[in-house]
This record gives structure tokens, C-alpha cells and sequence, in this order.
């Protein structure tokens, strides 16, 4: 790897970052499209497996992509909403689409779902309710995991559940991803925001290990960690038991004094683990007074490249927040630019991100070669 492909995530290049000490964390990004680059579309309908009824599974909104690289094209996959439900935020079934592009921004959609609450042995966990929220990564075996939020209205709990796939197209479910964890500890825990640590391979991000393991960030009133040894099962590290250790907390006065959560898979590099993260501003007391309150937005953070409990910066401003209108003005009205997929593509890194719970997003850093 060398030094200053790190230019979006650790600060444009090696020589700013030397020159500017007290922003290491300091990065650039420009938005690839002032437009969605996936919005809902209303004819779209798919057999719901639970209803046996046609649904239009994407008409209102489309919105928290993961994304990879396959084959020199970058895929995404999407939260989908449809029509059904009341008319609030987690009122209506949550699906996940696929979308693939061969410039980053132009995307050709799959007709169907890829990813839904079915008759299957998660459906009490997401029905009703749906599969929300994605991060993907890609395995050292060529696969691809994915994570994701398993919500279910008639159970009022969320989790995080773990799919596995070889195409993108068809994925096998394996439940959440602490079941049966440290003597079942996590079995009714609500957790959701989970993000596997990656490595570059190639233009690939790839499942890393560090300690001989693979880690996992999740969490959404601040960010935890868990280890696993196959990608499928995860064990939380706690701080003592049934306690799980927070490494990221909320902040007053930051961008992050509420909510901070997993955005896309961190990177590990040789400068440390580069973690790019989501957070809300708290509405009220202790709130950034420079941010509106509620807004979602991204901030980095980093981590020890030998210990990933370890942090050694975080940004006191976002990254990357909401500013265009289509982030600011959807069924979240205070703005989120939630990230959710990175991927590096073309010579640039390229983040997709959530817009107002309503539209996915995209813009891009440099990435020297």
C-alpha cells in the first residue's frame, strides 16, 4: 500500500497532513452529482413473499447504500421503502435493491429486490418491518458479507443480521450476528450499525485481520467493537459482561453529541485504522451550535493499526454534511448524509451515502496512485 493512495481518508496526501498537525484527520470531498443518483421510483413491483401481494417496494424512498467493486463496476445496494404502512419514519417494509454503475454515478437498476423479509428463518426478526441499512465487504474468498439492520415492529427489537453471497444477487441469511455469543448475552440486545474492518487488495476492500481476527464496529449511541474468526459469527468485546466496551463516544459540543454510529467498512492502513463515521447533533443542551440540530453528518476517526481499541483522532468537524437540497429535504427534514459504502474506483474513493432518508448520494476524493 503505498502512502498517498490514503489522499481522501487520511488527509489528501502525506505532505498536508505533516504540514498540518493539528488536522490530521483533515480531508476533501466533492460531490460527484448535485442530483441523487438513486431516487424512488413509483412503478416499480415485486410479489411480496409475505403478503402474496404485488407491492410497489421502492416508491417512496431509496436511501442507505453499501457498495463494492465487481468485475470494474461498482455496485450498490440500497434501502428500498414501499408504499405500504403509516406514513412515519420505520412505518413502511424496508427492502434492499441493487444497483450497478459503470461510471460511479450512472446507475442501471435490478427490476426486483435482492434482499427482503421472506418466510424464512428470520422472518419474525423482519417482519414487519424489513432489512435495513447495508455494509458490504468483500471476503478473502472472492464472497461478499453483508450486514445489515433486521427490524420488526411486532417484536419492537433490532439487530444486526449477517447474509453471505457469490454474485450479489442471491444471499444466504445467518441470523444476527451475536446470536448465541458469550452464553447468549446478546440474544435480545438491540443493536444495529455494524461495519467489518477492510484492507485494499488490488481496487478490492477486502476483509482484514488484525490480532489474527476480523473486527466488526457497530453500535449507535456510540460505537463498539466484535471479533470474529469465519465473518458469520461475531463476539462483542465487552468492558465487563453483558456490557459491551464503547470505543467512540458522543461529544458535547461536536458534530457527534448524539447518535455516533458505523458508516462504511474502515480501512485498515498502515497509518492506522481510517474510520469514517456517521453521528447526529443532539437538539438542545450541548448540541454544536455551528450545525443545525438533528443534522446527520460524516466524521473520521482513527484507530490503532495493532489495536482497534484504540483511538488516536477524531475530527471536531464533519467531513462531509448536508448542504444540497435533496439532503436536506426528505422524510428526515433536519439532513443526513449517512455514509454507508466506499469503495476505491478509477483512481479515486468514492462515498455513497443516505440523503435525508430519502435518496442515495455520491462524491469522491482523490486517491493517488
Amino acid at each position: 500500500m503505498g502512502m498517498t493512495v490514503w489522499g481522501g481518508l487520511l488527509g489528501i496526501c502525506a505532505a498536508q497532513a505533516e504540514a498540518a498537525p493539528s488536522e490530521p484527520l483533515a480531508g476533501l470531498w466533492t460531490r460527484a452529482s448535485t442530483a441523487p443518483v438513486i431516487a424512488p421510483q413509483a412503478d416499480s413491483t415485486f410479489l411480496d413473499p409475505i403478503t402474496a401481494q404485488s407491492t410497489h417496494w421502492e416508491a417512496l424512498h431509496t436511501f442507505n447504500p453499501a457498495a463494492v467493486v465487481r468485475d470494474g463496476k461498482v455496485y450498490v445496494l440500497y434501502r428500498a421503502e414501499d408504499d405500504s404502512g403509516s406514513m412515519e419514519i420505520g412505518g413502511h417494509v424496508s427492502r434492499l435493491g441493487l444497483a450497478v454503475s459503470e461510471d460511479g454515478v450512472h446507475f442501471r437498476r435490478m427490476p426486483q429486490p435482492v434482499l427482503f423479509p421472506a418466510k424464512d428463518s428470520q422472518e419474525q426478526r423482519e417482519s414487519p418491518g424489513g432489512v435495513e441499512d447495508p455494509r458490504i465487504v468483500e471476503s478473502p474468498d472472492g464472497g461478499y458479507v453483508l450486514t445489515y439492520t433486521q427490524w420488526s415492529r411486532k417484536l419492537g427489537r433490532y439487530s444486526v443480521g449477517i447474509a453471505t453471497s457469490k454474485d450479489l444477487t442471491h444471499w444466504q441469511k445467518h441470523g444476527p450476528a451475536f446470536a448465541g455469543a458469550l452464553d447468549g448475552r446478546y440474544d435480545t440486545y438491540k443493536y444495529k450499525s455494524a461495519a467489518i474492518l477492510t484492507e485494499v487488495k488490488g481496487e478490492h476492500l477486502v476483509a482484514a485481520r488484525v490480532q489474527g481476527k476480523y473486527w466488526m464496529f457497530w453500535g449507535d449511541l456510540g460505537i463498539r467493537a466484535a471479533t470474529s474468526t469465519d465473518l458469520v459469527h461475531w463476539i462483542p468485546v465487552e468492558s465487563s459482561p453483558g456490557t459491551p466496551r464503547v470505543i467512540l463516544v458522543p461529544r458535547a459540543a461536536k458534530p457527534d453529541s448524539d447518535f455516533p454510529e458505523a458508516g462504511p467498512p474502515p480501512v485498515l492502513t498502515r497509518q492506522g485504522i481510517v474510520m469514517l463515521y456517521n453521528a447526529k447533533n443532539k437538539d438542545g443542551d450541548g448540541a454544536d451550535p455551528s450545525l443545525k440540530a438533528g443534522t446527520y453528518s460524516v466524521l473520521r476517526a482513527v484507530l490503532a493499526a495493532d489495536d482497534p481499541l484504540k483511538v488516536i483522532a477524531r475530527t471536531d468537524t464533519p467531513v462531509f454534511k448536508p448542504e444540497l437540497p435533496f439532503e436536506q429535504s426528505g422524510q428526515y427534514a433536519a439532513g443526513t448524509t449517512f455514509g454507508e459504502g466506499l469503495v476505491l474506483f478509477k483512481g479515486k474513493w468514492w462515498l455513497y451515502y443516505g440523503c435525508a432518508d430519502s435518496f442515495v448520494g455520491v462524491a469522491w476524493a482523490p486517491a493517488e496512485k
